[in-house]
């Protein structure tokens, strides 16, 4: 006991306890360089410095102003990859627009519908799901301290609205027939209906989706084709069963 005593009241004790402490708090700190970019708030600029060309730096990329780790995606977020157009940078627009150029990657919705926002935000839970998310880049919608900003608040309102309207839809486009259709490499694309003759019926705008989706392929019987709004595909026959689309 008093070899002990006398070493605990040592000199080289207290030296001891130094080195170990120091030893500790760094190993703490550099045990993974994931705390250098983990839970954090970017500025523009700082993410884009995990673009993916800097093979030492995890590959980041923003959505809705959530941050995400997507270096386990390398092979297309990386450089050269097919999506590395989202490394870097916050360009939620491009998720739905299928703009990847210029103008096309930012982060601003303006002119969206609703149902292109509630894409968008499903966007973000599949980052959610699938990678890790690493902070809140501060702009459009988190402000310096990492607070939802008026613009984040709004883009969940007008998703919500989507969901709704889309649901909303789903219940009309079910009292109409969808039509049969079919693709091969050899022959092309075709709709038929088994019942009436096909047509093309343009969504509500708040419902369009950007693109193939902004219109779908209904059946309707001869006594309905005097609605407004079907549209003959192009050189279809009028009462043709089937339509080649292309």
């Amino acid at each position: 006991m008093v070899s002990i005593r006398r070493f605990l009241l040592s000199p080289f004790f207290g030296v001891t306890l130094i080195v170990v402490l120091v030893a500790v708090y760094f190993r703490s700190s550099l045990k993974s360089p994931q705390h250098q970019y983990q839970n954090r708030l970017y500025s523009a600029e700082e993410l884009a410095l995990y673009n993916g060309t800097d093979e030492t730096l995890p590959i980041l990329l923003g959505i809705l102003g959530s941050v995400f780790d997507v270096t386990k995606g390398k092979s297309h977020y990386g450089s050269g990859g097919s999506y590395n157009h989202f490394a870097g940078r916050d360009a939620s627009r491009a998720f739905v627009s299928g703009n990847f150029t210029g103008d096309g990657l930012t982060d601003s919705l303006r002119g969206l519908s609703s149902s292109e926002v509630k894409s968008i935000v499903d966007w973000r839970g599949f980052y959610t799901r699938t990678y890790t998310p690493v902070g809140k880049l501060v702009g459009r919608y988190y402000d310096s301290q990492g607070n939802p900003t008026k613009h984040l608040k709004g883009v969940e309102a007008k998703a919500s609205r989507g969901a709704q309207l889309m649901e909303k839809q789903k219940v009309e486009e079910a009292k109409q027939t969808n039509c049969n259709s079919r693709w091969s490499q050899d022959e092309g694309g075709e709709v038929w209906c088994d019942v009436g003759v096909p047509r093309l019926v343009q969504r509500p705008l708040e419902i369009a989706i950007t693109g193939s989706m902004s219109k779908r392929c209904a059946c309707f019987e001869e006594h309905q084709l005097d609605q407004s709004g079907l549209e003959v595909y192009e050189g279809c026959e009028p009462l043709a069963k089937t339509c080649k689309v292309s």
